[in-house]
């Protein structure tokens, strides 16, 4: 079980500082996450979510996976930063926001959501366009669902409305199993209160039924590589739920592929979604588009 344990945080490390440091991905050498000239902290429902801002034009909220950070994103932000206002925060319990660790209440994707809501009012912003990854394709929906006013479009990639068989793949749920049981066994510190909470939120929740995302009216992009770790048939019944909606299934890609491997791709069909006008296809116009 140590083997797995250090096999995962190896890995949630290494995927964190290739997408830091990699000179192709960042050529500034920004240090995405921990940038004085951009970070800021709201105070906001009882904590300090930290955030960072960057470039103008219309404002895009990005938001990460569990166990992620704002550093996920450095092959994301320098590019829209080109065209847009991007925000990015560590999300609750996350990063930099860790105030919240002391509080007796669990972590959920609700109170996720509605910390995003949140910080999208500080900062005086009435709507903007959302890109999330995994939980932050979760917490996209559920911003989208709880506070549709804040959301102009939706991108979210590699999400999921529960934690079965039925919607990931079977190793996956048996694997953060492993590693929770670990956990559980081990003393108290800051690590083990931080990694517990993720691993419940990742076997426990979201609890989202399918006709629920009737209440997204929004035009929403719902992606996925086609060897995810979330089911390629769950990612459709996303996209089929959701009335205004397109689909994007990259083609040999896993979880990860917009930060590992097609980059240039996933950045262009987001910026693409964002700047087209949605439209219904139907009739004729399914042989000519």
């Amino acid at each position: 079980m140590k083997r797995i344990v250090s096999t995962f945080i190896l890995f949630l490390f290494a995927l964190s500082l290739h997408a830091q440091t990699n000179p192709k991905a960042d050529p500034s050498k920004i240090a995405y996450g921990d940038n004085k000239a951009a970070g800021n902290y709201a105070k906001i429902r009882g904590m300090n979510m930290y955030y960072e801002t960057y470039g103008e034009g219309k404002p895009l909220l990005i938001i990460h996976g569990n166990s992620g950070s704002i550093g996920d994103f450095s092959k994301q932000i320098p590019y829209f930063a080109k065209k847009y206002k991007v925000i990015v925060a560590d999300s609750r319990d996350h990063g930099k926001t860790l105030d919240t660790l002391n509080m007796v209440d669990s972590l959920s994707y609700e109170q996720m959501s509605d910390d995003y809501a949140a910080l999208l009012s500080h900062l005086k912003i009435d709507s903007a366009f959302v890109l999330g990854w995994s939980d932050g394709g979760i917490n996209g929906l559920l911003l989208a669902m709880r506070h549709p006013e804040k959301v102009k479009k939706l991108a979210i990639t590699g999400a999921n409305l529960w934690p079965d068989t039925n919607s990931v793949e079977p190793f996956v749920l048996k694997y953060f199993d492993g590693i929770k049981k670990y956990y559980d066994k081990q003393k108290p510190s800051i690590a083990r209160t931080v990694l517990l909470r993720h691993f419940n939120l990742l076997l426990t929740q979201p609890q989202i039924k399918p006709a629920s995302l009737a209440k997204i009216q929004c035009p929403t992009l719902v992606m996925a590589g086609d060897q995810d770790v979330i089911k390629v048939a769950h990612t459709l019944l996303i996209a089929k739920s959701i009335p205004n909606s397109n689909l994007w299934i990259s083609p040999n890609s896993g979880h990860g592929f917009l930060v590992l491997r097609s980059v240039d791709k996933f950045n262009v069909e987001v910026d693409e979604f964002f700047q087209r006008k949605y439209k219904k296809i139907a009739g004729r116009d399914l042989f000519q588009n």
